[in-house]
């Protein structure tokens, strides 16, 4: 038997997102967000939700664009960080040592020591209540060479990305790999 637990915004996994912006003046901002993800394949596209109140929101107003950086394990105490001040209020780049870098391709920065970066265009922003959603066509994903194996598909277990539980608010690690997709399936029916 099930148990009710209400409406929520609860989903597992929920990823941790860092969204990297500059504002108006051209100074690199990040934040920490986990209401994102991918929502469309041709064009290759990403959504994510921001409230309004946040400095990020402006940025990405402003200049249309974002990337998307994936922290690895090593990097819990950053991204939790990026989540907690203001961008409006403190340098996060020079408070964490992180380095800005200058996308060739979208007019946002990304962070050198992330592994795994996305860069996007916003092609649509969709208001939908106390979060605004703004949809990114990729333009390049970007990763640490020495993560790749052959095709150049990352190997989730090098980047180790980290995982958020909303309800209770922790961080968490991805566990082993239990099969393969469109695969294991094909021995039912």
């Amino acid at each position: 038997m099930k148990k009710s637990l209400g409406a929520k915004t609860l989903l597992y996994p929920t990823p941790v997102l860092v969204i990297g912006t500059y504002d108006e003046e051209g100074k690199p901002n990040v934040m920490t967000a986990a209401w994102g993800g991918i929502c469309c394949s041709s064009p290759p596209c990403v959504a994510i939700s921001l409230r309004k109140a946040t400095y990020t929101y402006g940025n990405l107003i402003s200049k249309k664009a974002f990337t998307i950086n994936i922290p690895s394990e090593n990097y819990v105490k950053e991204a939790d960080y990026f989540g907690m001040v203001s961008g409006k209020k403190e340098d996060k780049f020079a408070k964490t040592g992180l380095t800005p870098v200058k996308s060739d391709l979208v007019d946002a920065p990304y962070i050198r020591e992330f592994p795994f970066i996305i860069e996007c265009k916003i092609i649509q922003v969709i208001e939908i209540g106390l979060h605004t959603q703004f949809i990114g066509e990729v333009m390049d994903v970007k990763i640490e060479d020495t993560l790749q194996e052959k095709e150049n598909q990352p190997i989730i277990e090098q980047i180790k990305p980290l995982l958020y539980a909303p309800d209770c608010k922790k961080y968490y690690a991805i566990g082993k790999q239990i099969a393969s997709a469109f695969s294991i399936g094909n021995g039912i029916g």
